[in-house]
């Protein structure tokens, strides 16, 4: 950034588990946190096919499904979720990083939620832009990004949008052909089953 010489309004990432994204904005979080760039916007973006930030509880629950990881406070759906037959980038997890969640939880992050057939409608638009064909997984910020820099358009706003591109589309040309042809289908995990999962997390003294 220092060499395009600019700095980023607004920093947009998928999040499965959060790992990768966290490791591209933590740097920036803390001028955020300092006040030197109050206004600096994280969007977190997850499918809605596995919403654990937008719509799971921030509890305490185990981080694997037979329950032998450490006990960990995230925003999840349970560690007995099993992820529905969708494709969603392979943004599967229960749960999410707890740096992430917290961040969250303090109202220093945003998060959004997205549907499959409108990230890979994304992802088609920012290969014929850009000449690079991005992971599922990328395609769902992409999704937000194309949103925001449409908003900031509309305000008459000039914005720099850092968006984290991890992956390559070229593994996933099935998932590409599964959109094209009509064949993908959206999927919104339901509310009922996100208050199911509560039943199953640990009991904690």
């Amino acid at each position: 950034m220092e060499m395009a010489d600019a700095y980023p309004y607004i920093i947009v990432g998928n999040v499965g588990g959060g790992w990768k994204f966290a490791g591209q904005f933590l740097p920036w979080i803390r001028d955020k946190i300092s006040g030197k760039k109050p206004d600096m916007r994280v969007i977190c973006v997850e499918p809605a096919a596995c919403p654990s930030l937008t719509k799971g509880p921030y509890a305490w629950d185990y981080g694997d499904a037979i329950g032998l990881a450490p006990i960990l406070k995230m925003y999840m759906l349970g560690h007995r979720f099993v992820p529905p037959p969708v494709h969603a980038g392979g943004l599967r997890y229960h749960g999410m990083a707890p740096i992430i969640c917290h961040l969250y939880k303090l109202g220093l992050v945003e998060a959004k939620a997205v549907h499959q057939i409108d990230a890979f409608e994304a992802g088609v638009r920012f290969a014929r832009a850009e000449g690079i064909i991005p992971a599922p997984e990328s395609c769902h910020n992409i999704k937000v990004a194309i949103d925001e820099a449409l908003r900031c358009k509309e305000a008459g706003e000039s914005r720099t949008i850092l968006i984290a591109l991890s992956g390559h589309g070229h593994f996933d040309l099935a998932a590409y052909d599964e959109y094209l042809s009509g064949r993908l289908q959206d999927y919104e995990y339901p509310e009922e089953l996100v208050k199911k999962a509560l039943a199953d997390l640990p009991k904690m003294d």
